[in-house]
């Protein structure tokens, strides 16, 4: 559990002034202020410096002014909910790359809030801030079809695990959905060599790929290397970022991503490394 002062210090990151009862209007407001100011991010991944996803540093990610990706934002939002008093459970879960099959491989971290509705009867609710274009706010885990801004969402039955859910993302989207196992984790001692993996093997879809998303009430922003796609109401802008002092720019004022972890040289360095991947990129492309 946190403590009053890094509770504190948590809100004010993303906004929050005060303290409520643990309601489903409170989740709703911290899962919307979560996402909108904490992005989802492979920055440490691809400069080699990945962080650890033990709950304590989870959190002190969040204190300290920098982010992760879902094991990172997904585990410190939970200490935090838990924390102000939320029923908060975690479940292995899966996302469904575009072309591939569903899948629960323990490769994200699921959580869901237990609440009381109008009959005091418990609701779960499918909380997520660490998929990248993620869910804006809480999604009931119940069968049906959920528009938030331009995203839809659908909850399903999974087909990959008997009693699971599967959260359908929007068909514009960068993954197809996300499936879930029903069962409750006491611990993330499941996650940790999944981790292992994403953070520094070659053969991880991340280890050479600079990926920054971000959600807010009408949208979305993806940085891809030095592609800023902007998704809105009216469909998608792509910018191409050619210079460095536009690239951190935009990480700076977008996404909130301001690199307190890097030197100026560290920063050139990564700075590099994607600007040449990035034409590694288009020259593929090209062919």
């Amino acid at each position: 559990m946190m403590t009053p002062a890094e509770i504190k210090t948590y809100l004010k990151r993303i906004g929050i002034e005060d303290i409520q009862p643990p309601t489903l209007s409170y989740l709703t407001q911290l899962h919307r202020a979560h996402v909108a100011s904490i992005s989802w991010q492979t920055i440490d991944i691809v400069a080699g410096r990945p962080a650890p996803i033990d709950l304590d540093e989870c959190v002190r990610l969040m204190l300290s002014n920098r982010s992760g990706y879902c094991f990172h934002l997904n585990g410190a939002f939970s200490v935090l909910l838990r924390s102000l008093g939320f029923r908060v459970f975690w479940h292995r879960a899966g996302v469904q790359p575009l072309g591939q099959e569903p899948r629960i491989n323990s490769f994200h971290l699921g959580l869901t809030v237990s609440l009381p509705n109008e009959e005091q009867q418990e609701q779960r609710y499918i909380v997520d801030v660490g998929l990248g274009d993620m869910p804006y706010e809480p999604i009931p885990l119940q069968i049906g079809t959920y528009e938030q801004g331009p995203l839809r969402y659908q909850v399903e039955s999974s087909g990959v695990v008997q009693g699971g859910w599967r959260l359908v993302h929007d068909p514009n989207a960068s993954f197809v959905g996300v499936d879930f196992a029903p069962d409750d984790l006491e611990d993330l001692e499941e996650f940790k060599p999944k981790h292992e993996f994403y953070s520094t093997s070659p053969e991880s879809p991340w280890y050479k790929l600079f990926l920054v998303r971000h959600r807010h009430a009408t949208g979305s922003n993806e940085l891809r290397g030095c592609i800023w796609n902007k998704r809105g109401i009216d469909g998608i802008e792509k910018i191409e970022l050619r210079t460095k002092s536009q690239w951190l720019e935009v990480l700076g004022d977008v996404f909130q991503e301001h690199l307190v972890n890097y030197s100026k040289l560290e920063r050139d360095d990564l700075w590099n490394r994607v600007w040449n991947y990035h034409e590694e990129w288009k020259k593929a492309n090209q062919k």
